[in-house]
């Protein structure tokens, strides 16, 4: 038997993944069925399996890409941008959320998640570490304005980042139930009101 490439198990993982967005966008998580991602993906049950042992894997791979470049964006202006501004790093946050939306869905996919993470105490302790994660690498770029002087002292900035950490959901939920159109700006704004 030929060895596989990692690059085709990337693709086949990626081809589920696509496959379970599209079945759980269209009927949500509980309506969608391991035969209905089999269908969608046009795959054996045996091809899945390989990759995820179940749905509940299917969703936690899902919400991690989600929040993946989400993280991977803040910890950049953490470590590799010093001096980017908290407003500048959450604008460009935004427009990630907004352009990933529009690509696959996330602004509903979030909703979906967030209400599957009060019935699932795995995917719970991964969003858990993930915004743990978010919140310490934007508390970074935080110090790094407050000890500039472009933003006041006076509050930590690991209370700072929560504040800022909180208007993602804010702006996903005005995305996905008000539409586009509703967010025209917010990332302007946000980089006015934190220059």
């Amino acid at each position: 038997m030929p060895k596989v490439s990692q690059q085709y198990r990337d693709a086949r993982r990626d081809q589920i993944l696509s496959a379970a967005r599209r079945c759980f966008l269209r009927d949500g998580f509980h309506a969608t069925s391991m035969q209905d991602l089999f269908a969608e993906a046009g795959l054996s049950s045996g091809a899945v399996y390989l990759y995820f042992p179940g749905k509940d894997d299917v969703i936690v791979a899902i919400a991690e890409e989600n929040m993946r470049d989400i993280v991977e964006m803040i910890h950049d202006a953490a470590i590799r941008r010093p001096g980017s501004s908290a407003g500048a790093t959450m604008a460009d946050v935004l427009e990630l959320v907004r352009a990933k939306d529009a690509e696959n869905g996330l602004g509903r996919l979030a909703l979906l998640v967030w209400a599957e993470v009060l019935r699932n105490p795995a995917l719970a302790e991964k969003i858990k570490a993930m915004l743990t994660q978010l919140r310490s690498d934007l508390a970074e770029v935080i110090r790094d304005q407050q000890h500039s002087g472009a933003l006041p002292r006076g509050v930590p900035a690991d209370t700072l980042a929560a504040a800022l950490v909180a208007i993602v959901p804010g702006f996903i939920l005005q995305l996905t139930m008000l539409g586009p159109a509703a967010v025209d700006g917010v990332p302007d704004a946000v980089r006015a009101l934190w220059p």
